[in-house]
């Protein structure tokens, strides 16, 4: 299917260019000033006009210059000032892209005429022949100087060191230097001015596989020899990420991920957003090689559990959540960061430590006491001074706090910080913000993903017209592959409003969907929702993390969700729409 130019960008066939040539009384444009202008205008490979023109630079002009080109005082003494030639040669240039070797040195002299009389200088789009020949005649000349190129690629005008004729030999050279680029994928104006940055390395050959990539938002597809998927990637612009790769891209793998690579799938998708729900679906069920995310599935993630099935339940870091009658917050990005939640909840909380199991029927102090213990810091039944009813009541704060409001838990670490902070005691009041940051940011990230599973079945109109989320996770419906075979994983389904079990690789398509909706909250309206698309809990309060100093009062009305002001349920019909809260 042939492509529309929308999707090409700008195609070089419709790009106006300028090829401008500038002959000077000496290399600086501060102290030395302009004798000849050539210029000729190209669109399509025709000619549509030259202009060319000797000027009085209104200083002498060097002898060896005059040996270089030709140009002496006797013939530039009847022409006009730069002053003069300005306005016509502006005219000329209009909105075409400037085109010359060397351009920055033919530049840098007009800026400085145009600046000294009262114009602003060039903003036109420039490509350099020079720099296009570095990426792809430097093999094969002994130098880069416009006459040993124009020999190389045998240009009909010989450069003469006089303006109009090294313009024109300039065309000719672009005109051959885009042949060989057009072999590299370059079809359009961003792929030209992209391919002086391009890294000179063996793989610079696949460029080609680019070229059927559009400028829309989708997600790519590295293969090797043997059709396996080495990468999945998304991107809002699929031409430009792909070809970065051969440019801008300084990541370790990608020279050895490039040598592998023979071909390059992509998808169109509709937005954003659909590219990177696509991309994790892809990742998580390909699992390529030279993907990180694919890697560390399953490794990093972990949960903070309360162990309520076991006798004085307790806290622990687990790497899954089962269904085994515990509480479970999470996952969470990694064990670092749960267990780091574990300890700011035992801060303020006296919940036991100890790991010790303790049976139905077992005697609580057998044994020496644990350290947390002994200091006074947690009621831990091997002290011998905890019975079961006491410690039931510090297990149900703690349980309560983690399902509705977590005030029994905030507010024992903010009073600690500031008394610390009062008493000088600076190390440990960062220590207690730390704690109270990760904790607050742990607990709206959990009643993020629980709203959106408790939502169900959610339409919304979004910026890029309709959309349904189900359980929290972006419906894309039926999709034909063709010939990428990507075995999309079905829907699925999540356990339910109010449940805490909730699958790592669930929790990442949850938390994109989340983040879109609160980016894009004043875009989106609520079409229809069933279950509850609200929460009645109490806003969390945010910390500064410089200070610990509050952002956000605990005081404020109860909190919706971050996308709707409103609470929208079971009966299809009620229209809601988003705010920002």
């Amino acid at each position: 299917m042939q492509r529309s130019f929308d999707e090409l960008g700008t195609p070089l066939c419709d790009v106006t260019f300028v090829v401008v040539d500038l002959e000077t009384t000496g290399g600086s444009p501060e102290t030395c000033a302009i004798t000849e202008v050539g210029a000729v205008k190209y669109r399509g490979g025709e000619c549509l006009g030259t202009l060319q023109t000797l000027v009085n630079p209104g200083v002498p002009i060097p002898p060896m210059i005059t040996v270089l080109t030709g140009i002496t005082e006797s013939m530039v003494f009847p022409a006009p000032p730069i002053a003069e030639v300005l306005p016509p040669l502006l005219e000329f240039f209009g909105g075409a892209v400037l085109v010359g070797h060397n351009l920055r040195f033919d530049t840098s002299f007009l800026d400085a005429a145009l600046v000294r009389n009262g114009y602003d200088r060039l903003a036109h789009t420039r490509v350099d022949t020079l720099g296009l020949a570095r990426r792809l005649l430097r093999d094969e000349v002994p130098n880069l100087k416009l006459a040993t190129l124009a020999r190389h690629v045998r240009t009909s005008v010989e450069p003469s060191h006089r303006a109009l004729d090294d313009a024109r030999a300039t065309a000719e050279l672009l005109h051959s230097l885009l042949e060989r680029a057009g072999s590299l994928g370059v079809l359009g104006l961003d792929d030209l001015l992209e391919l002086p940055t391009i890294r000179a390395h063996p793989s610079v050959s696949k460029l080609r596989l680019t070229s059927s990539l559009p400028r829309k938002p989708g997600v790519y597809l590295f293969r090797d020899r043997n059709g396996r998927v080495l990468y999945v990637g998304k991107a809002t612009n699929l031409r430009a990420r792909v070809r970065s790769y051969f440019s801008s891209d300084d990541r370790r793998k990608v020279p050895q991920l490039l040598r592998e690579t023979v071909a390059i799938d992509h998808l169109v998708c509709r937005d954003p957003l659909e590219a990177e729900v696509r991309e994790l679906r892809m990742i998580h069920e390909l699992a390529p090689r030279f993907n990180r995310r694919s890697k560390n599935a399953g490794r990093s993630a972990a949960y903070v559990k309360l162990t309520l099935s076991e006798r004085f339940p307790r806290l622990a870091v687990v790497r899954d959540a089962r269904d085994d009658g515990a509480l479970y917050l999470g996952p969470l990005p990694s064990s670092s960061t749960a267990h780091a939640v574990k300890e700011a909840i035992e801060s303020a909380v006296p919940v036991r430590r100890c790991p010790k199991r303790i049976g139905r029927t077992a005697p609580c102090a057998a044994g020496t006491p644990c350290v947390p213990a002994q200091l006074g810091v947690a009621l831990c039944p091997c002290s011998g001074f905890t019975d079961s009813a006491s410690y039931d009541a510090v297990v149900a704060v703690v349980a309560d706090a983690l399902r509705g409001d977590p005030t029994p838990l905030l507010e024992p670490l903010e009073g600690r910080m500031h008394a610390l902070a009062a008493d000088e005691r600076f190390e440990e009041a960062a220590l207690a913000r730390d704690r109270l940051d990760v904790l607050t940011r742990t607990l709206e990230r959990q009643r993020m993903l629980e709203q959106l599973v408790a939502a169900a079945r959610v339409e919304l109109l979004g910026p890029d017209g309709p959309m349904t989320i189900r359980s929290g996770r972006l419906d894309l419906g039926t999709l034909d592959l063709g010939t990428l075979d990507l075995g999309m994983p079905d829907l699925g389904t999540s356990d339910g409003p109010g449940s805490t079990r909730i699958d790592r690789n669930t929790a990442e398509e949850l938390l994109i969907v989340a983040r879109w909706l609160r980016r894009h909250a004043h875009r989106v309206r609520v079409v229809s929702v069933d279950g509850t698309l609200a929460s009645r809990l109490p806003r969390l309060a945010r910390y500064d993390s410089r200070d610990g100093s509050r952002r956000d009062n605990h005081q404020r009305p109860p909190s919706s969700t971050p996308w709707t002001s409103v609470a929208v349920s079971n009966d299809h019909t009620t229209t809601s729409t988003a705010s920002r809260p």
